[in-house]
């Protein structure tokens, strides 16, 4: 029997509840999972794909120590490049809303286009993380709010630490101390 592989594509900047919800789901339809890190600077991510990669490799341990096939590779090329260097027949994408269907679903007809032989299949983002963007998680982060709901505790440090703000500095202002 062939083994499916699929992709499942994303800057990941950074991995979220609501990317792992995709990412375990997606092992239920494919054999083995490539979760494909995008070198996108054009996104200005705010940690390296080297990070990234590695923060994802770190997020799918407990998963590949369950069994499951799934690896983390970065790409900087066309995806249906990737999928095909791969082996893919499947591109996995993840929608949290109706405002995500548009712009997937334009996505899917020129990636059919570009590649008939691999399909794109849409997962419906959980009830409990439809709301989880990694863009909203590092503004709150940025912002001292807590994210532990949103990331796991090992992003969330991750994020605290790139995050840390010098401490109070006290400065001696004529006779009177400014912190």
């Amino acid at each position: 029997m062939k083994t499916r592989i699929g992709v499942y594509p994303g800057t990941f900047d950074p991995i979220t509840n609501g990317h792992m919800d995709i990412i375990e789901r997606a092992l239920g339809t494919v054999d083995h999972l490539v979760i494909a890190v995008a070198r996108n600077a054009g996104k200005g991510p705010l940690f390296s794909t080297d990070e990234r990669v590695q923060t994802v490799i770190d997020e799918i341990r407990p998963l590949v120590a369950k069994g499951f096939e799934v690896e983390v590779r970065p790409f900087d090329t066309l995806l249906m490049h990737f999928a095909a260097s791969v082996g893919a027949s499947v591109l996995i994408r993840g929608l949290r809303a109706v405002s995500d269907f548009e712009y997937e679903f334009q996505m899917a007809g020129m990636n059919r286009r570009l590649n008939p032989d691999i399909e794109t299949v849409f997962l419906m983002a959980s009830e409990g993380v439809q709301f989880i963007s990694s863009r909203f998680v590092k503004e709150i982060g940025s912002l001292g709010g807590d994210i532990s709901s949103f990331v796991s505790a090992g992003v969330a440090a991750r994020l605290e630490t790139r995050f840390a703000r010098p401490s109070a500095v006290k400065l001696e202002l004529g006779g009177s101390t400014a912190v």
